[in-house]
């Protein structure tokens, strides 16, 4: 046998063991639900946006119901500075007047939202993007935000249309996620008042993981996960752990809002929160089905 010939047996052994190592979390998560929020380099990076979009279309395939929940900050931002709008961020937050509004709307509802239903699509899938209007199945209300200024607590802030998720009505996308349509839905919310919110992509993910008791919620970030304080990759937490790292500084900065969230997702009946490493191909794959998987488990 020649040389190339023992490479491609040892390709194919290698293949066959990856298989069936997958195996038992196919058959663990058929017909289980798994909300993935998108969002990162994952969603800049074209290599790894087709790498995301192969990886809804697998997990479809094998009998998983995967819904995407995305965001879409940069892409905001990068379209209000070429409009000449100047952008203001409280406590991290964009302050969103009406004419801000119309952008995030266009930006989160249209060319984010549309550019992943066609990637999905193109990779084998059937997507269908959504934003909380359709079916008026986000409901918001506005955020009020007190000032952080000592001298000024009473203060409230207005950020414009920022919302929260007052509440949300499952069955749109209950109903799309059991059939052979993969739901896409961009963080917009509407109000009572009619008006629409923008809303943080984490916490619509966590919603929409808890009102569907999802079995698992997939938050993709910009790091290999929650970090201890020499910079190691933290593998297994409780929500006991989180609180503990938070408190001692460990879990500190934009990390406490995407562990907030998974806390309150399991609190909420989500049975794991996964919080992964966007940056690696089939990240999402990597962490569904093998021993290791590419990030932090929370349960």
């Amino acid at each position: 046998m020649n040389e190339n010939s023992k490479l491609k047996k040892r390709n194919a052994k290698q293949i066959a063991q990856v298989l069936m190592e997958a195996l038992p979390y196919i058959q663990r998560f058929k017909d289980k639900t798994v909300v993935v929020k998108f969002g990162g380099n994952a969603m800049i990076d074209e290599k790894l946006k087709h790498s995301f979009a192969k990886d809804i279309v697998l997990m479809k395939l094998v009998g998983i119901n995967p819904i995407v929940v995305h965001g879409g900050g940069p892409q905001i931002g990068n379209l209000l500075k070429r409009l000449g709008k100047n952008t203001e961020f409280i406590n991290g937050m964009r302050v969103t007047d009406s004419e801000t509004m119309d952008v995030v709307e266009m930006v989160l509802g249209g060319l984010v939202n549309k550019e992943i239903v066609n990637l999905i699509n193109r990779s084998g899938g059937k997507a269908i993007g959504l934003t909380g209007k359709d079916g008026d199945f986000i409901h918001a209300r506005k955020i009020k935000m007190k000032s952080s200024d000592p001298s000024k607590a009473s203060e409230i802030i207005d950020l414009g249309h920022v919302g929260e998720v007052e509440s949300i009505d499952s069955s749109i996308v209950d109903m799309l996620g059991h059939s052979d349509f993969i739901p896409v839905i961009a963080p917009i919310g509407v109000g009572k008042d009619g008006r629409s919110y923008n809303i943080n992509a984490d916490l619509v993910a966590g919603k929409v993981a808890e009102v569907l008791r999802a079995e698992k919620l997939i938050l993709l970030t910009d790091t290999q996960g929650v970090l201890d304080k020499q910079g190691q990759l933290l593998t297994g937490l409780s929500i006991k752990d989180i609180d503990n790292l938070i408190a001692d500084g460990t879990i500190n900065g934009g990390m406490i809002p995407k562990t907030h969230c998974a806390t309150d997702a399991l609190k909420g009946g989500v049975s794991n929160v996964h919080i992964i490493d966007g940056r690696v191909d089939n990240a999402v794959l990597l962490e569904l089905f093998t021993d290791h998987g590419v990030g932090t488990q929370l349960c």
